[in-house]
């Protein structure tokens, strides 16, 4: 039997390596609360971490970063939340007071990402005082601790559309069918945005964008997208491209999907130290015009939070069934074959 200070918990080894190990139950300290995690959902950036690595993701690493669950214990000096109430969070909150935070450019603090929380497959996980303050919030009774978990994740894809004029009549090409570009669909219909169109490579993968009730779903290789684009267009392509891959191929042939005049967000990450090659005539005679946000503001977060426990919202639609801590491993080898969407750990 394990001591009553110590908790199961995933730990990144190296890539390729996990382990589930026996470590210290945190304590919170002042202005922190500790969460006792009832989901924690994979995500394809756990899946490549898994795979390759992580530049923000020193190894070996606490792993897992969406979850939702209830309060094991609060620090001195926290207000408004007790002991047994049910939450959501984001892993990270800005500093406020460095140059990106006065600037509004909260999502790029220079301490965001190394005071990112890790750790969120696990039976429990510390939230420091600045996610406490920032980005925590009560879990509504209806939301499903999965839906809850969608937190993070919704509130990246909502600081990407906060990038671009969107509007209710635009077209939108989604690049990629996997759980990131799946969510933009439910947060886009929520948003009231209909024409959608969904490119992606995998036949599988493309069924679940179909059972969401994606009007038009193309499949193969993006470059090769283009002319069922102008087609479904009246020939001019598409409002706004939302690139959902982090491929760099994809990246690159995002442009040409896009009209005059359109946007294109580049919201899937590449791998470090990857180039890209762009056609500067579409960039500046076309007039498309290109953003890559990263991760979200606590206004972003706020956002998320008012959208995901909506009537609105269809979140529990992206999630794929339970698994136990003990194979989460196989959880996120399901997420990147495809077999499902996200699926929830359950300690």
């Amino acid at each position: 039997m394990r001591a009553l200070a110590s908790m199961r918990a995933c730990v990144l080894l190296e890539p390729g390596r996990l382990e589930i190990r026996d470590v210290p139950r945190p304590e919170p300290g002042p202005g922190e609360v500790v969460v006792r995690v009832r989901a924690a959902l994979t995500c394809g950036t756990d899946v490549k971490a898994l795979r390759r690595g992580h530049p923000k993701f020193p190894m070996p690493t606490p792993f897992g970063h969406e979850f939702a669950g209830d309060i094991a214990a609060v620090g001195a000096g926290v207000r408004g939340f007790h002991v047994g109430e049910a939450v959501l969070a984001t892993p990270t909150a800005p500093c406020g007071s460095c140059y990106y935070c006065r600037r509004q450019q909260q999502n790029v603090c220079d301490t965001l990402m190394e005071t990112m929380v890790l750790g969120a497959y696990a039976e429990f996980v510390k939230l420091p005082a600045r996610v406490v303050r920032q980005n925590l919030y009560r879990k509504p009774a209806h939301v499903p601790f999965g839906v809850g978990a969608l937190l993070e994740p919704l509130s990246c894809v909502l600081h990407g559309l906060g990038r671009i004029p969107l509007r209710p009549d635009d077209t939108v090409v989604l690049i990629g069918a996997g759980a990131i570009s799946l969510l933009h669909v439910l947060a886009l219909r929520a948003l009231g945005t209909e024409r959608i169109v969904l490119v992606g490579r995998s036949p599988r993968r493309a069924e679940y964008a179909r059972d969401l009730g994606v009007p038009t779903v193309l499949t193969g290789e993006p470059a090769a997208a283009r002319d069922a684009v102008l087609a479904c267009t009246d020939g001019r392509g598409a409002d706004v491209v939302i690139e959902c891959t982090g491929q760099v191929e994809v990246w690159e042939a995002a442009p040409a999907l896009a009209r005059h005049g359109g946007h294109v967000v580049l919201f899937g990450g590449c791998a470090p130290g990857t180039r890209v090659c762009l056609d500067t005539q579409r960039l500046h005679y076309d007039q498309v015009q290109i953003v890559s946000p990263f991760h979200a503001t606590p206004q972003a977060v706020r956002r998320a939070y008012d959208l995901l426990v909506s009537e609105q919202f269809a979140g529990h639609r992206l999630l794929s069934g339970n698994v136990p801590l003990q194979d989460v491993r196989e959880a996120l080898a399901r997420h990147e074959r495809g077999d499902g969407i996200k699926f929830a750990v359950v300690p």
